[in-house]
């Protein structure tokens, strides 16, 4: 079997034919697994003998003529994602020793069509950071240079996907955070649209702007990921009701005319892009003006509001989230207690990490009393300008498209201590997290290092079907 495999088609194909089985493919990515992981860090846990017995079950039923549409499909798991019987960590201390009791639904609806659950990934502490270096387990590293980091928060899943230990992971997209590492680690990141997915078995974070995402090595397999997991759920009162459209077969249909697409002026002379990316973002414009699709420049002045919004809501949201994590019920507990009060304050002070606590601060800060007003119902105020202006845009074009970062993957420890050029890491993700509208990162090439180069596509709200057509056209 070779190395790297490209797509969960050729999987199916070898295994209709009889050349592969799934214990075949199974043992195949263990030992990918087992020969690249210690170097990079990807997976906290890998489900070695419970894979090998699925992938037993999963032929017999290939045997039988009763497999799932995911028969075949090896998959791993962010660390916030509900897995019955599995620990569950958000890669905190703070949840040590934490088992979940129920499979979250994305994780249920995967499993129930034979889809095979490889292990568990690493990932920025409850998912907060654009670098995957403030997990409690340490750095994961990005193959194409392990001095880099993969991008954040999902960096261990797209490091899962980029080096071939499987053919999908499962991650999630607050605001940029599979978006980004795909574009690091030079694979297709979706963010559906909110509520497209159901975040029942999702470790809250900012519970309205959390999304499930996907990542692949191509939009095929996306696709086919997101109608398995996509839909309505009784669990999740935020969840959209819309009937889910066959993603994979809607692929390669004929569009009724080619798309037209907008670019944000403001993306392309961002003070921080860099002159590789934005030259590679020009050739990619101007490629699809050859290929005759209309591809106008827009203004989007609103744009640098998007961050200081996000970053606004998103700690509010946390502090809120996360107070429930205070060593009472679950998870860890200080052992240098003397009565309640200290028990509260020494848990969450020993058992979170120091980004966790800057955003709970943060957070804490802009919903008190005093500044309530003149920042969360500001923020909030903006966000609702900001969705009105993209609706706008939206009224005259298919897509927007953007570089996916300023940078391509830096090197791990560049910005210790530097918060806010982190944060600035998330300047072209985060208006479709604010906005609440489906996007894809597709690879775009490399700068001169050879380092990955990511292109942003964002589309309407509940166009994933015409996203995924488009990002798979353009990467052919």
């Amino acid at each position: 079997m070779k190395t790297h495999i490209d797509s969960f088609a050729s999987v199916q194909k070898a295994i209709q034919n009889k050349t592969l089985t799934c214990v075949e493919l199974v043992e195949h990515y263990l030992k990918v697994i087992h020969e690249k992981n210690p170097s990079l860090n990807a997976f906290l846990e890998v489900y070695d003998e419970e894979a090998k017995a699925q992938a037993k079950l999963v032929d017999e039923k290939i045997q039988n003529g009763t497999a799932g549409k995911l028969a075949g499909m090896i998959v791993g798991l962010k660390d916030v994602l509900c897995h019955k019987d599995h620990k569950l960590g958000a890669a905190s201390k703070m949840l040590e020793g934490f088992e979940s009791q129920f499979d979250g639904t994305a994780v249920e609806r995967l499993l129930k069509e034979d889809a095979i659950v490889i292990g568990r990934q690493n990932c920025d502490e409850f998912a907060m950071g654009s670098s995957n270096e403030n997990s409690a387990f340490g750095a994961v590293k990005n193959e194409i240079g392990t001095n880099r980091v993969p991008g954040g928060s999902s960096g261990g899943s797209a490091v899962a996907v980029q080096a071939g230990m499987c053919m999908v992971s499962l991650g999630s997209d607050t605001g940029g955070s599979v978006r980004q590492p795909a574009a690091f680690c030079g694979i297709v990141g979706l963010k559906p649209t909110y509520s497209r997915i159901s975040r029942y078995g999702l470790i809250a974070f900012a519970s309205s702007f959390d999304s499930i995402g996907i990542f692949a090595n191509n939009a095929a397999d996306v696709a086919i990921t997101l109608e398995v997991i996509a839909g309505k759920d009784d669990n999740d009162s935020t969840v959209s009701q819309r009937e889910v459209p066959k993603y994979s077969e809607l692929l390669n249909k004929k569009l009724d005319r080619k798309p037209k697409i907008a670019y944000i002026k403001e993306t392309l002379h961002s003070e921080g892009l860099s002159e590789e990316i934005k030259a590679a973002t020009i050739a990619k414009i101007e490629q699809l003006k050859s290929e005759g699709y209309e591809v106008e420049e827009v203004d989007f002045s609103l744009l640098k509001y998007a961050l200081p919004t996000y970053y606004i809501l998103i700690t509010a949201e946390a502090s809120t989230n996360l107070s429930r994590y205070d060593g009472v019920r679950y998870g860890f507990r200080s052992p240098n207690v003397t009565d309640l009060e200290s028990m509260y304050k020494k848990t969450r002070t020993e058992g979170f990490g120091k980004e966790v606590k800057r955003r709970i601060m943060l957070g804490t800060f802009v919903l008190s009393a005093s500044y309530y007003d003149a920042y969360f119902t500001k923020a909030q105020k903006v966000r609702r300008k900001i969705q009105e202006a993209m609706k706008e845009l939206f009224s005259n074009y298919d897509f927007i498209i953007s570089p996916t970062t300023p940078t391509t993957a830096f090197e791990i420890g560049k910005y210790e201590g530097e918060t806010v050029e982190l944060y600035l890491a998330d300047l072209f993700t985060v208006p479709a997290s604010v906005v609440g509208i489906p996007a894809i990162s597709i690879p775009n090439g490399t700068d001169k290092e050879g380092l990955p180069i990511g292109l942003q596509i964002m589309g309407n709200y509940f166009s994933e079907d015409k996203l995924l057509a488009f990002a798979d056209e353009m990467m052919k």
